[in-house]
């Protein structure tokens, strides 16, 4: 069965940094393209980033361009986002998504305040 198992969020101050990590198991992780969203209370779920299955292409939200960046391992499975330079708004609960039906983590909470 996919499983994605994300972890590495906590409570950071604005300008912080935390890099969240996704591990993968019960399929081909590096035939596929990987995606992080995240989804604040009372907002839509939202596209933040996306990379290739080899890691060569990414994009990224405009609310998080030049502050994230996703990255993979493919050797481990796994899939990054480096967050630096956090404002409040990035505060959410992230998750990672495999193109595979039912592909979601559980998600990690992210909260940015001082």
């Amino acid at each position: 069965q996919v499983q994605l198992v994300e972890s590495g969020g906590g409570l950071v101050q604005p300008g912080g940094s935390l890099r969240l990590s996704c591990a993968a198991s019960g399929f081909y992780f590096s035939t596929y393209a990987m995606t992080w969203y995240r989804q604040a209370p009372g907002k839509e779920r939202e596209l933040v980033a996306t990379i290739t299955s080899a890691g060569d292409i990414t994009n990224y939200a405009d609310s998080v361009k030049g502050r994230f960046t996703i990255s993979r391992d493919n050797a481990k499975n796994t899939v990054y986002l480096q967050m630096n330079s956090l404002k409040p708004e990035d505060t959410a609960v992230y998750y990672c998504k495999a193109p595979l039906r039912n592909a979601w983590g559980q998600g990690t909470q992210v909260t940015v305040s001082s």
